[in-house]
């Protein structure tokens, strides 16, 4: 079904603390607009009333009762990240638990996560806590989105198995360990076909609905070379060429988003060169998690998706003052026209997050992002100009 150029209505009420609602507009375009690196954090928002807000739900817009039901696309995924609480914890807070039993009722093709399922990354947690709290994750995430028949991937975060490498060795090898241990076992099917499962868990390729995504393990601020080659290999491949659109997965970002993580290690070292083998590929989306702040930007060619935590410490973005979300993301695809549709949802109020609201732009340390629906060419020359400056320590 088409969804090009077309304008949808959504909820915007309380999209980042505030309790109106708004209409939006949005336009989502085959590819970003092409732009040199621009600057500033502008916010506009739109205080219109809306009248006609929650859609019917049926199979054309599926969604849980009483919300907002975007049009489906072609291809429907749910989009999840940072569901973990604090260091050991084997609990998840509300938002995630709310989550779990709605995402069945959107429908989706496919749920993603973009990492930190569980709360390691800690030298203190013993073999049998990791293990509780991948038990943990197993029965009150994995198993209930499998047993509603919905495929499940994901890409692994610091706090799941960092591929952080110090003197010859993984620092958290027993996580790393552990981790592949549980993703092994043959009742975590995923519900998908791989294309390459010889990295799995920590890197893999696999093709759903016309889609070749592929997933590598950033989940420190180090891809490795081995790893660069293979997805260079991987995307340059018949079987990704062939796909009607390509997606890339990773816990950490190419560019900083949230405040404390504009800093060495948070964000992915080589970002312009990781992002520019993606673009040669003619990668439509980077997928990624860890800065625990909703950004939907693009870069050169490159939309990427910067996931909001589900669990515990949501973040402000860089140069904002406004209240940090949780949030869920529901990605509509347009085959035809190699577009895609995100509507977010603030999971704490369960409205949908008016975009107008979030920074034109967020500008980092190794480089900036624009909002997906602002160009370069549109801001003025103050925010072209703009710096970075640093976040409160």
């Amino acid at each position: 079904m088409s969804l090009k150029r077309r304008q949808f209505l959504i909820l915007g009420g309380l999209a980042l603390g505030s309790g109106s609602s708004f209409l939006i507009q949005r336009r989502f375009n085959r590819t970003p607009v092409n732009q040199t690196l621009s600057d500033s954090v502008a916010i506009a928002a739109n205080t219109q009333p809306l009248t006609d807000a929650i859609a019917d739900t049926s199979s054309s817009h599926p969604a849980p009762a009483g919300m907002y039901a975007p049009q489906r696309g072609d291809v429907r995924l749910v989009v999840i990240s940072d569901l973990n609480s604090r260091y050991g914890s084997t609990s998840y807070r509300a938002s995630v638990e709310k989550a779990v039993q709605m995402i069945p009722d959107w429908r989706p093709d496919l749920v993603i996560c973009g990492g930190d399922m569980i709360a390691g990354q800690r030298a203190s947690l013993s073999r049998a806590d990791i293990q509780a709290m991948w038990s943990a994750f197993d029965q009150q995430v994995f198993t209930s989105i499998r047993r509603a028949g919905l495929p499940f991937v994901h890409t692994l975060g610091n706090h799941d198995a960092s591929s952080s490498f110090s003197q010859g060795r993984y620092v958290y090898a027993q996580e790393r360990e552990e981790a592949q241990a549980f993703w092994k076992q043959p009742q975590r099917d995923l519900g998908i076909t791989f294309v390459d499962p010889s990295g799995y868990p920590f890197y893999y390729s696999f093709e759903q609905n016309g889609i070749f995504y592929l997933v590598w393990d950033a989940s420190s601020a180090n891809v490795s070379e081995e790893q660069i080659s293979w997805a260079d290999r991987s995307l340059a491949s018949d079987i990704a060429q062939n796909a009607r659109l390509r997606i890339a997965l990773g816990h950490l970002p190419f560019y900083a988003i949230a405040q404390g993580r504009d800093r060495a290690g948070e964000i992915l070292n080589q970002a312009d060169e990781l992002r520019s083998l993606l673009e040669r590929h003619r990668v439509h989306t980077y997928i990624s998690g860890h800065h625990h702040a909703y950004f939907p930007g693009h870069v050169g060619k490159l939309q990427l998706l910067n996931c909001g935590a589900l669990g515990n410490g949501p973040r402000r973005w860089l140069g904002s003052a406004n209240t940090p979300i949780h949030t869920l993301t529901v990605v509509d695809i347009d085959l035809n026209a190699l577009s895609s549709m995100y509507t977010t949802y603030n999971m704490d109020t369960l409205q949908v997050v008016d975009e107008n609201r979030l920074p034109q732009q967020i500008m980092g340390p190794s480089g900036r992002v624009l909002r997906r629906d602002i160009s370069w060419d549109a801001l003025p020359p103050t925010e072209q100009h703009q710096q970075h400056t640093p976040s409160p320590s």
